[in-house]
């Protein structure tokens, strides 16, 4: 997965919009951000629960990292080049689900 792959499987999601959050791209539905890119591209982040983080992890810890701290309990980093297409299309559907209000 490149980060234009990550874009486009965002941008295909129903209403969302990339924005600009501290200085990377980001994914909105709504006005609410469900991912986004890491600055050196490397990353993309997915607005997950805890325990929705932990099916991912459980499914592909390769590819699926838990964020420490704070920011933890929102979100995980998904290492762009480790994630397969399915695995990331079905984060980003299940991030953008928690954000959409359907």
């Amino acid at each position: 997965m490149t980060p234009d792959g990550w874009r486009r499987l965002a941008l295909s999601l129903p209403d969302t919009q990339e924005g600009e959050h501290m200085d990377h791209p980001d994914f909105r539905v709504h006005g609410k951000i469900f991912a986004t890119i890491h600055p050196d591209d490397q990353w993309g982040v997915v607005m997950l629960s805890p325990r929705q983080q932990r099916e991912f992890v459980k499914a592909d810890p390769k590819a699926f990292i838990p964020i420490s701290g704070g920011w933890g309990k929102m979100g995980i980093k998904v290492l762009l080049k480790a994630v397969k297409v399915p695995a990331a299309r079905a984060a980003l559907r299940q991030a953008w689900l928690n954000k959409s209000g359907v």
